[in-house]
């Protein structure tokens, strides 16, 4: 039933986006102008909890009431709900829940990363920087159009940065404290989509560390970084 909730709450919500989108700007070919109201009388429950939505400053959010229907932001109700939502502007798109669902795993084609002798170098030195921890390990695949960046060490691991993918190393598990979906990779290992925030982390235990990526962009489906997990290796 919660579920179903969700569904029904959020289709309301991307209407909403849309309708408070239109206010005010009338420059695209499918926007049309509105004379809508913010409705401060509606108050708005969560499982049985009352809930004031706020933008992303913390300021006070209003359903808006246009033609006999209420509209809520997306955003927030999103996030109160635990279902993570992305607004890709190049395609004119808000994403609720998978960014990529519409992307098959079958049609998914990688390609490898020729790590540069001297990006080598520097992946083996934040590693060196680990006590018993030190086997560096990184991607051998990424998406066709992505680029190795760089690796930096923090106090909790090696951040290996991609241009439209992160993937951390660390010998602590972050992802046990979330509610998630178990999956299997194409080499057998178990995994887990887990959401933080608003965006979507795939976590999963490799020998002595535990591997998580994610696409902060949104550009790396989670198709494509369900394959570059399992192309994670000791370097050589």
């Amino acid at each position: 039933m919660k579920n179903n909730m969700k569904k029904s709450i959020l289709a309301f919500a991307v209407v909403g986006m849309t309708l408070t989108g239109a206010a005010g700007v009338y420059a695209g070919t499918q926007m049309q102008k509105i004379n809508a109201y913010l409705n401060h009388q509606i108050s708005i429950q969560v499982d049985g909890k009352t809930y004031a939505p706020v933008d992303g400053k913390g300021q006070p959010l209003a359903p808006i009431s246009y033609n006999g229907t209420t509209y809520l932001p997306v955003r927030a109700l999103a996030e109160v709900l635990k279902v993570p939502v992305n607004y890709d502007g190049d395609r004119q798109l808000v994403q609720i829940g998978s960014k990529t669902a519409d992307i098959s795993k079958s049609n998914v084609v990688l390609t490898e990363v020729n790590y540069t002798k001297a990006q080598l170098e520097d992946v083996a030195k934040a590693f060196a920087k680990f006590e018993t921890f030190e086997a560096p390990y990184a991607p051998q695949q990424m998406a066709k159009g992505d680029a190795f960046k760089m690796v930096g060490a923090s106090d909790d691991g090696v951040n290996l940065i991609f241009n439209h993918m992160t993937v951390t190393v660390s010998p602590r598990d972050y992802a046990y404290e979330y509610e998630g979906k178990t999956i299997t990779l194409s080499n057998g290992v178990q995994a887990k989509w887990y959401t933080p925030s608003d965006t979507p982390m795939l976590s999963f235990k490799q020998d002595d560390r535990f591997v998580t990526l994610s696409s902060p962009d949104g550009k790396t489906s989670q198709a494509e970084l369900e394959k570059v997990a399992a192309s994670v290796a000791k370097l050589k």
